[in-house]
This record gives C-alpha cells, structure tokens and sequence, in this order.
C-alpha cells in the first residue's frame, strides 16, 4: 500500500501545484485534471519516472519545456488553453504513446513531435491547426490520428502521410481540404477515414463517402496518372532532343535516364513505401 501512495498522486482542487512535487522521484501517475492550474511547475521535469500525466481540463497556457525529461507513455492535456507545445517535447518523450491535446488554441505542432516514433494515439481535434509538420511520416508506430473540426485553420495533408505504415484512423471531418496528396493512395492499412464537411475535389465527395478503401484506390490511380502523364512528357522532350543537331546522342540518353528513373519510381510505388531516411540522425553522423 505504502509502494501504491509512493507511485500515483491525484490532485483535486488546486490552483497551484507547488514545486515541492519534484521531489516525489518515485512518482509514475499524477492526475492533477478538472482543477484551476494556470501553469505547472518547471519541477515536473524532476519527476523522472512519471508515465502517465493527465491535466486535462485546467486553464493552462503552455506546458514547461522541463515535460521533456519524464517517462511519459500517456499525456492528456485537452481542454485547456494551450496556443502551443513545447519545441523540445519530441526530443525527450521518445517512449510516448497516446498524446491528447484536443480541444486547445493550439496553432503548430512542433516538427520535434515526429521523433515521438512509439506514439500509436493522437487526438488533436478542436484546435486552429494550420497543418502537420512535412516529416510526420516519421511516426511508423502511429494507428489513429483525430485532426477533425480545425475548420478554416486545416487546408493540407503532407505528401509523408503516406509513410505511416501502420495507420489506421484518420479523422478529417470539419476541415477546409480540397484535395488529398496522391501519395495518399499507399497508406495501405488505413480502414477508417472521414472526411465529412470538407469541400472536398480530389477525391471527389462521391467517391469519399464509400469509405477508406474507395479513396485509396481512387487516389493510387490518380497517382499513377502522374506518372505516366510525366513518362509522356520525357517521352516527348528526348524526341525532340533528337531532331537537334549535335544533341542526338545526349538527348536520347536524357531520355532513357530519364524513363528509367520514372518506372523505378512506378515499380517503387507499386511494392510500398520504404523506411523513411531521418534528416536528424543524418546530421548527427
């Protein structure tokens, strides 16, 4: 019992959590949700074995970039008024697998939110959200992402969604998107979408109400449209290449470089996404 009381701390009607809370180095859940809190303490971050942190339904503001350094597996932090996250926040949670962070102000989502490679779970629903960051296809480990009712704010997806091998749910309703990247056709294991109250054009609303299936297969077929207009205009640039005096022979290897690289591109397609490379570990070597 005594282990029980050491591990879990549930907080209820507090204003202030007092930086005295660091010093529970033991302390694997706090529950501080449905209180007043303001802000929390930079000291949290001494709380190096917590796992599961919920202060949802507070008037925080911002959370202190000090998060980073916990164990979390759980973060809920919805119903407060956060515009934003922490820069770092990717970098230190490594081992995070559910972030709630809906209904919030929040406008970015930091591009380090993509190192989070154990996330499985994001609900970010009722923000103002302009977008994902372009290496969201980082998240291999992601099933269900809830990016619904950012209304206006919520235009695009990144063409690297399409790396999310393992994706599941994808919940876009209440958005302003007029059209899915082509891309969107390879994420393979997808079974649930919804795209409702979109103005959507690509694909068209017809084709998005049969459901996941339909709108991957209706997009790997735009997708190969692309590229076999492209394949057409190599094509067309080599032949004319060849009418040029001098250019003959430069021309025709353009253009067989050229097709090569496109029915590499096709036959790569066609087998599935490859292990994204990582631009940060890049830099670090």
């Amino acid at each position: 019992m005594g282990r029980r009381l050491c591990t879990s701390v549930f907080v209820l009607g507090n204003q202030v959590i007092p930086d005295s809370i660091g010093g529970l180095k033991k302390l694997e859940e706090l529950n501080a949700s449905s209180n007043h809190l303001q802000h929390l303490p930079d000291s949290v971050g001494l709380l190096l074995n917590l796992r599961i942190l919920n202060v949802s339904g507070n008037k925080l503001n911002a959370l202190p970039e000090s998060i980073a350094r916990c164990s979390l597996v759980e973060l809920d932090a919805s119903f407060n008024n956060l515009t934003f996250l922490p820069n770092n926040i990717g970098y230190g949670l490594l081992n995070l697998e559910k972030l709630s962070i809906q209904l919030n102000k929040i406008h970015f989502l930091p591009s380090s939110i993509c190192e989070m490679r154990s996330l499985r779970y994001l609900d970010a629903h009722f923000n103002e959200l302009h977008g994902l960051p372009q290496v969201i296809g980082r998240m291999t480990k992601l099933e269900v992402l809830n990016l619904s009712s950012n209304f206006n704010d919520f235009t695009e997806l990144p063409d690297t969604i399409s790396d999310l091998t393992n994706f599941r749910e994808l919940d876009l309703s209440n958005n302003q998107i007029r059209a899915l990247p082509c891309t969107f056709g390879r994420v393979g294991k997808l079974v649930k979408l919804n795209l409702d109250q979109n103005p959507l054009i690509v694909p068209p609303i017809e084709i998005a109400n049969k459901g996941a299936d339909a709108v991957k297969d209706y997009m790997s077929k735009k997708w190969l449209d692309v590229i076999t207009e492209e394949q057409r205009r190599i094509n067309l640039e080599a032949s004319n290449q060849q009418g040029q005096t001098g250019w003959l022979s430069w021309g025709t290897s353009l253009g067989s470089n050229a097709i090569s690289g496109v029915s590499q591109s096709v036959g790569e397609y066609l087998s599935g996404p490859k292990a994204p490379r990582d631009p940060y570990l890049d830099q670090q070597l």
